[in-house]
């Protein structure tokens, strides 16, 4: 069976790791370099890390943090915010980035995905989805899994699209995305756990590898988004607020039985 991955995310604001519940209320984490060091120790089998203020404040990603963390790790990083165009995705992957996640920019405009992955291939090319509960219109429930579905939300959780997600994903993972960064905008940094219908009817709805972002606070949590058809589990202030070490997660996800790569 393939492994599945563990993968601690910093979100990144003027050069600190940042955390909010429902992407407001930001507070201060921690130094990047010394989370990023401490889980790579610990067995993180890759890292993403998302320039939160980028796309908000109409720049490209502050690549100084990349460089820095890229120069101290050897394990895979994902990199996203302010990506607007080839040359922004080019900037990441030239200091230090193995994929690079677009959010808004292709949102506004898909062909950047297409142009992602004809240049960079599509194994570099990630769609970071963020997605909220929408209300049911009626009592039925639709192919998203829950009542009324699940809107794309881009801008920072800012701005709603109306767009049903479900069908975004298919739509990008047809113009080439290589994997989709999950976030529920309902869960994250709730500690309630992952939203477990959108992580199945995204599971159901394409063939690329689907990364859960939003709401771990256990190794139940983790286990439970894993076999709902994640390939792999995002961790942010699970991790940065001390509850729990990576590497003890790998092990109690090892132990339920799932094939987790060693510490």
């Amino acid at each position: 069976m393939i492994a599945r991955r563990l993968i601690p995310c910093l979100d990144v604001s003027a050069g600190r790791v940042v955390k909010g519940v429902r992407f407001v209320g930001l507070r201060d984490a921690g130094d990047p370099l010394e989370l990023a060091r401490r889980y790579e120790a610990e067995g993180a089998d890759e890292l993403v890390v998302l320039d939160v203020s980028a796309t908000v404040e109409g720049r490209g990603h502050a690549l100084e943090t990349l460089r820095a963390l890229r120069g101290a790790l050897g394990i895979p990083i994902c990199a996203g915010g302010g990506v607007r165009c080839l040359a922004d995705a080019e900037a990441l992957l030239y200091a230090g980035a193995d994929k690079v996640a677009v959010n808004t920019a292709a949102w506004r405009d898909p062909g950047l995905i297409r142009a992602l992955a004809a240049r960079f291939g599509s194994q570099a090319t990630v769609l970071a989805l963020d997605a909220r509960r929408r209300p049911a219109p009626s009592a039925t429930q639709d192919e998203s899994g829950g009542p009324g579905g699940y809107e794309v939300v881009v801008a920072a959780g800012r701005e709603a699209t109306g767009a049903d997600a479900v069908d975004w994903a298919r739509r990008a993972a047809a113009l080439g995305a290589g994997e989709l960064l999950v976030t529920s905008i309902d869960r994250d940094g709730t500690h309630s756990g992952y939203e477990l219908p959108l992580i199945a009817a995204l599971a159901q709805a394409v063939s690329v590898p689907i990364v859960a972002s939003g709401g771990a606070r256990s190794a139940a949590h983790l286990a439970a988004a894993l076999e709902a058809g994640a390939s792999a589990v995002l961790c942010a202030s699970i991790l940065h607020d001390g509850l729990a070490r990576l590497s003890d997660l790998k092990q109690q996800l090892s132990a339920a039985g799932l094939p987790i790569r060693p510490c």
